[in-house]
């Protein structure tokens, strides 16, 4: 399995293959096949924000290409491996670089020292299907052992209940609750439930996804 084209946090873009999803760099040109996977079914991102026109899903992605070309972010489409359908969206975000004194082995790093994983949906079809746990220990593995970040973490609506599940079952830890963290989807003032992982717990995470795994193959 290629885990990364290029683990250099200084390269513009890289990807992530696995064998049942690839994670593409964004751009425009993903914007139709986007739009195509959320909309078959909007109410399933009820309390994510998907846009649902081509206005609204060009501004999301250029959104994200100006997140990415400030350095804060490495947004992805992910596609089917098979037949390179894209099926949704997601990013490493919110890129920390901790100041190190000078005389610290880790003063000067390249890489980030944590970041957060989000602003991830999926088409319907895409669905407790092997995609999200083979795209999670992508982004995790490219992390933990090309980055060489401290800490992952992951956040959602505390009223999300699935995408809650999920990061649960992938072995993220719930840290508490950020209270009126930010606008929801449905614009009202939200409460985050906030996961991590961090780098001693990844080796046992890491076996956990390859588990989860072997009921796909």
């Amino acid at each position: 399995m290629q885990q990364s084209d290029s683990p250099d946090i200084g390269s513009d873009t890289f990807s992530l293959h696995g064998r049942h999803v690839w994670l593409e760099p964004l751009t425009l040109d993903h914007v139709p096949g986007l739009l195509a996977a959320a909309a078959a079914d909007p109410a399933l991102y009820a309390m994510t924000v998907v846009p649902q026109t081509h206005a609204g899903m060009t501004e999301y992605v250029q959104t994200a290409l100006a997140w990415r070309e400030a350095g804060t972010a490495f947004p992805f489409a992910v596609l089917r491996a098979d037949s390179e359908e894209v099926i949704g969206s997601t990013r490493f975000y919110q890129l920390e670089h901790w100041a190190w004194p000078p005389g610290h082995p880790l003063h000067g790093r390249a890489t980030p020292d944590a970041c957060e994983i989000g602003y991830t949906w999926y088409a319907p079809s895409a669905v407790r299907t092997a995609v999200n746990t083979e795209a999670k220990k992508l982004l995790l593995t490219h992390a933990f052992e090309h980055w060489q970040v401290l800490r992952v973490c992951l956040h959602t609506d505390v009223r999300n209940e699935r995408s809650r599940r999920a990061m649960e079952r992938m072995g993220a830890k719930l840290e508490g609750i950020l209270r009126a963290h930010k606008i929801g989807s449905d614009l009202t003032v939200r409460d985050s439930a906030r996961y991590s992982i961090t780098a001693g717990e990844w080796p046992a995470v890491k076996a956990h996804l390859e588990a989860l795994e072997q009921r796909y193959l």
